[in-house]
């Protein structure tokens, strides 16, 4: 069965039939994303997501076609958060995006722009990634750095990057990286700020199984709560942001049942 598009004025959603589907589909949109990025400006920076989601997309965009359809040699990648554990642990988001994708195509190791957990505390390592994020976009003079795209996951709470539920960090408009706690596991951990997140180029949400579509009905379809549900305090201010979902996920939101 082919993906299910949907559209309305704040989003675009497709609902793929299942995960194996939702991995090429957001392979798919990430190498045109990329071809687009580069042959407009050179380069293409993106944010990776973490999580048990992200990880068969870094694996297919290992995988041909997808491998050789993309600009490695311009491909600039960050992390939208991370935990604060050293990068060869199981539960580094660098280790996850390295050992399913980094590690197995030609991407130049200066493109790989990792959060410095050895820095040592949770708010030195936010400052000196913010410090990275200032050096790299320094060229273009931002408020805010625009990243070409950000990826992002949902958590069962609503929490997206590692913005927690009624959390300081929400609040934050001037910082680029802040240091937070929370999730699973409960770990220190670092990630971008809500501004960052919305003035990103394109943004994409990649959301599967049947344990998320709760949450995924409440952020979509619920009423406003930004405080409870930090995901919904991702309003792009120059994109429709673009929820890739598999049929387990969406299946008690209306618009996909239409």
């Amino acid at each position: 069965m082919p993906a299910l598009r949907v559209s309305d004025p704040t989003r675009d959603m497709c609902v793929a039939p299942d995960a194996d589907a939702l991995s090429h589909e957001a392979a798919r949109r990430f190498v045109a994303l990329a071809q687009q990025s580069v042959g407009a400006r050179g380069r293409f920076t993106v944010a990776l997501a973490g999580g048990t989601t992200a990880q068969p997309l870094h694996a297919r965009l290992a995988e041909e076609p997808y491998r050789r359809a993309m600009p490695w040699a311009g491909v600039h990648c960050f992390w939208g958060d991370e935990r604060c554990v050293p990068a060869e642990e199981a539960a580094s988001n660098f280790r996850m995006a390295h050992d399913a994708l980094l590690s197995r195509v030609p991407i130049p190791p200066a493109n790989i722009h990792r959060v410095p957990v050895e820095e040592g505390a949770p708010d030195a390592v936010a400052l000196a990634y913010e410090r990275t994020l200032r050096n790299f976009f320094a060229s273009e003079e931002p408020a805010v750095p625009v990243f070409d795209l950000v990826c992002l996951g949902l958590g069962t709470d609503g929490h997206t990057a590692s913005l927690f539920p009624r959390s300081d960090a929400l609040r934050e408009r001037s910082r680029w990286v802040l240091a937070t706690a929370g999730g699973m596991p409960r770990l220190p951990r670092v990630t971008l700020t809500i501004p960052v997140l919305n003035r990103a180029r394109h943004l994409l949400w990649l959301v599967a199984g049947s344990q998320k579509a709760a949450i995924v009905r409440a952020v979509l379809e619920g009423p406003d709560s930004p405080d409870d549900l930090p995901a919904q305090q991702v309003r792009p201010t120059h994109a429709v942001p673009l929820w890739l979902l598999d049929r387990a996920a969406a299946r008690r939101l209306t618009a996909a049942r239409a």
